[in-house]
């Protein structure tokens, strides 16, 4: 069996210039691409990332994902986070974000998955879409028109998220299938890319570094020269073959709670955030 999409991958991942310990993980092995953002001091969060990206690693090596099997991996996480309390890290937490190959009736999808405000987005035509929507403060106060879009950039409460894994959290994971095209640029990346770079240069990089490995490089280095001020963990994942043909998304009546408009919720073609 042939997979549905075929890509290339590239990762890349820093501890910043403010942080001791790098507590970001990322797993970037087809057909899963994430991101997790440990969080909890005292090396909590290191592991609780760590055990994101270990249970998703049992998946690693299939063709293609259905939604059961990435509820159930993040339900696993779930478990093996929350038991960490019972070591005294009552406070590991950490997010995820990412996407992963799926299929419907053997047409190549993206199921994105998310969990916090690290982000998925998707690069194509030259435009850059946010897939996932923040689950953070900040995210619902710009939703109530209380917080404008520059104001978010440097308010106290940027860093206060409303759902994780762990950190006595019990929200929900959000789920978006969408057609996967040759030619589809997917960035998965904790926030601290993109606390640091702007959208104009993204757009940049992802633009004119052909290679993912490279254009994950410079998109770390980048966040490191601009501040640092967190860890910052970078996945590329380039779609260059995709089984597709035009048409609507087709979901099972055990989907239906993936969100199924795929429009994002932000596109950007240029500028700054």
């Amino acid at each position: 069996m042939t997979a549905p999409v075929m890509v290339r991958v590239g990762a890349a991942t820093h501890t910043g210039n403010r942080r001791a310990l790098n507590e970001d993980a990322q797993l970037s092995t087809a057909p899963v691409f994430i991101v997790a953002d440990g969080m909890g001091g005292h090396e909590a969060g290191e592991v609780a990332s760590g055990a994101v990206v270990a249970e998703f690693g049992q998946l690693v090596g299939r063709d293609a994902l259905a939604l059961d099997d990435v509820r159930q991996a993040v339900a696993r996480a779930r478990a093996a986070v929350d038991q960490l309390a019972t070591t005294g890290a009552a406070r590991a937490g950490t997010t995820l974000s990412g996407v992963v190959i799926s299929s419907v009736d053997g047409l190549g999808y993206w199921l994105a998955v998310n969990i916090g405000d690290s982000r998925t987005y998707r690069f194509s035509a030259g435009e850059l879409e946010q897939i996932s929507e923040d689950h953070s403060v900040i995210q619902e106060l710009l939703d109530a028109g209380e917080l404008t879009a520059e104001e978010a950039l440097t308010d106290s409460r940027r860093n206060i998220i409303t759902r994780a894994i762990g950190a006595g959290s019990t929200g929900d994971a959000d789920f978006w299938l969408f057609p996967a095209e040759k030619g589809d640029r997917m960035l998965v990346c904790s926030d601290g890319l993109t606390s640091e770079v702007s959208d104009g240069r993204i757009i940049e990089v992802l633009s004119n570094e052909a290679d993912p490995q490279c254009a994950a490089d410079v998109l770390t280095a980048d966040a490191v020269a601009a501040g640092g001020r967190d860890n910052i963990t970078v996945v590329v994942v380039d779609a260059i073959a995709v089984t597709t043909r035009p048409g609507t998304i087709v979901l099972s009546d055990d989907m239906d709670d993936v969100d199924a408009d795929t429009r994002p919720r932000e596109t950007v073609t240029g500028g700054v955030r």
